[in-house]
């Protein structure tokens, strides 16, 4: 299983990701094991198994194993079945925990005019999608300028007093680049907005709007698995942009 959107910003150590493997490698079978057990099994000391504990942001072993159950339980009912079709898929549900005020927020900072820019930033993956977004608004006549982990920091930096909002893509809303990016910009007081997936994250929390969208697979953080994320960031935009048209 990827551990990724667990440990991502954590700094954990060797020792303390094996024996956060450990613990979810073997999820329903230690339920009953305390801490000397988890560190007798990892040949950790117990302080090793409350350290992690803490650096994952619980209040102990029992908080940590209890909050990680029902997440890694999921996970192995979502393996992939290869009799599946994707398009059988309900992409109605794609749209989640969505309002007419979210509607309305999001297209008064992206599809009105103005004379400042609109900056996103994505990396991996998601920058596919953010290249889309970004010729998107171009042709809608729309001041907006694109970035990826690859690129100078200073495009971003440099061009602060001219950025109305800052919009990123995240499947797992932990990708540690854009979050620092995400941190820059609500500190310059920029209106943030996230495409995350429909789960708690980092991202969904810090932005001052989310945009949850469907993930079948939230573990899947290579995107190995078939999956409507993606696509179903690029089918909200376009509803959005469509409600954004009906007004006129």
């Amino acid at each position: 299983m990827d551990l990724n959107k667990f440990t991502s910003g954590k700094n954990l150590t060797d020792l303390e990701l094996s024996i956060l493997d450990y613990v979810v490698e073997n999820i329903e079978a230690i339920q009953d094991l305390g801490v000397r057990d988890i560190a007798n099994a990892t040949f950790a000391s117990p302080s090793s198994v409350i350290r992690l504990s803490k650096k994952m942001g619980f209040t102990g072993y029992t908080d940590m194993y209890y909050s990680l159950l029902p997440i890694v339980k999921k996970a192995k009912v979502d393996t992939y079945d290869a009799g599946s079709d994707i398009l059988d898929f309900d992409f109605s549900a794609i749209l989640t925990n969505f309002s007419e005020e979210k509607i309305e927020t999001f297209n008064r900072h992206i599809f009105n005019k103005s004379e400042k820019y609109i900056f996103i930033y994505a990396t991996g993956f998601s920058k596919i999608i953010a290249e889309y977004l970004y010729k998107k608004l171009l042709v809608l006549g729309r001041k907006v300028i694109v970035s990826s982990g690859s690129d100078s920091i200073g495009i971003f930096e440099n061009n602060l007093e001219d950025i109305s909002a800052m919009l990123v893509v995240s499947k797992s809303g932990e990708t540690e680049q854009v979050y620092n990016k995400l941190m820059k910009a609500v500190e310059a007081d920029i209106f943030t907005i996230s495409f995350t997936q429909d789960s708690e994250n980092r991202m969904a929390e810090l932005t001052n709007l989310n945009i949850p969208v469907k993930d079948l697979h939230q573990l899947d953080d290579r995107n190995m698995l078939p999956n409507v994320f993606f696509p179903g960031v690029l089918l909200t935009f376009e509803f959005l942009l469509e409600k954004y048209l009906e007004q006129f």
